[in-house]
This record gives C-alpha cells, structure tokens and sequence, in this order.
C-alpha cells in the first residue's frame, strides 16, 4: 500500500476483485474476525464451525452486491464498528441454523454497522483483536521501513522483538550482543520512538482525516500496553 492509501482504498480496491487488497484485506481482518467467533463460541458446539465462519465474513464481503459495496466514509462512521456488525450477523445465521430444531429464526433484516448493545463482552473482545492487529500492523511497517534503512535499524526491531516476544531484559540482550548496557538502552528508546510512528501511520490508515479519533485510538492503545 502506497502511503497516501487508506482503509477505504483497501476495502473499495477489495470490493472491485482487486486480488492484491482482497489478500491484504483478509491478512488485516481474519484474526480479528476470528477471536470474535472463538469468544462467542467457546463453550459452543458451534465452536468446530469458527473457521467456517471467518470464510463466510469474507463471502459477505466480497460476494457480487456483498457487503463492501456498501461501505464508505460517507455511509459508515467506523469500519471497526461495521466489520463487527457482518460477523454478529454471520454468527447469528449460524447459530440459527444450529438451532432450528427450537424454532429459532435468523433476523430479517441486516444493519452490519449495528454493533449490539446487548454484546458488550464480545464487543470489548472484538476491540482488543482490533488493536491486536494494528500493533501486528505497526510491526509489519517498522520492519519494513528498517529494511530500507539499513542494519542498524533492523537490529532495533529485532531488540522489541527479544524484549517483547521472547522477554529478554535489556541486560540480557547487552551481554547477548556483547555491547554497554547504556547502548542497548539508548537504541531502545530509539527502537520504541520509530514503533510508535509506526503504530500512529497503521491507527491513522483506519481514520482518515479524523486526527481527534486517531489519536484517541492511539491513546488507547498505547495505555494497554
């Protein structure tokens, strides 16, 4: 994705077939889809249908007259708030049919940016998938941008991730690489600084033009860490 390019270039590029943002946009959206079904249905006979499910999200969206066709920044506030709404109505489709036998009958009538008050557990489950993604996101376009600039900056991003996946302490990772601890703390600031730039462009793709609500976001989701 080019730099000026934004959620609603990915989802309208994946509403016209463009096979390079359907991948994209799958790679983005299928984990966060996913936690929301495995949430849902954890304790469910339903739970051996999660994959399907996450596949039938994307038939919704990319079927002819799916789902993103209808989507935009004119006609929908949030896309967070939209993708929750296709996967409450897959799951409730699913859940009626697993459920016919008691007479239980899908809804009649589809709002997919219609985020159900009475699911605020799953809701707050579905955010944090959301900003799980755009953290992956933000590790995505701070390796990709170390690649351009050089070896130094690559041994950064392999710090965070020494720090943060494999939980090494600063002290550790200087004497692993045989440097000054003072070193190792100097380039993990650096490393943290170019993260949080990261993050802010993968928050800013999902709020275009909307600073005040990038930001909160990024406020958000830096406290959770």
């Amino acid at each position: 994705m080019g730099p000026e390019a934004t959620c609603w270039t990915l989802i309208q590029g994946a509403a016209r077939g463009m096979t390079e943002d359907i991948e994209e946009f799958i790679r983005l959206y299928a984990p966060v889809v996913r936690s929301y079904f495995s949430a849902r249905w954890q304790a469910s006979a339903l739970r051996s249908e999660i994959e399907d499910a996450v596949q039938d999200v994307f038939v919704e969206c990319f079927k002819e007259g799916g789902v993103l066709e209808h989507a935009g920044p004119l006609r929908v506030a949030s896309f967070r708030g939209f993708l929750l709404g296709v996967a409450r109505h897959v799951s409730l489709r699913a859940e009626a049919r697993g459920h016919r036998h008691r007479e239980v009958q899908a809804p009649s009538g589809f709002h997919p940016d219609e985020v159900g008050a009475e699911e605020p557990r799953l809701s707050l489950v579905f955010d944090r998938a959301w900003a799980r993604a755009l953290l992956r996101e933000a590790v995505v376009r701070q390796a990709a941008r170390a690649r351009i600039l050089g070896k130094d900056a690559e041994r950064r991003v392999e710090l965070l991730r020494l720090r943060f996946h494999e939980g090494k302490t600063l002290r550790e990772i200087a004497a692993a690489w045989q440097a000054e601890h003072t070193t190792i703390r100097k380039q993990n600031a650096r490393a943290l600084q170019e993260f949080e730039e990261a993050l802010r462009e993968a928050v800013a793709f999902h709020h275009p033009g909307l600073p005040a609500a990038a930001e909160q976001e990024m406020a958000s989701i830096l406290a959770s860490l």
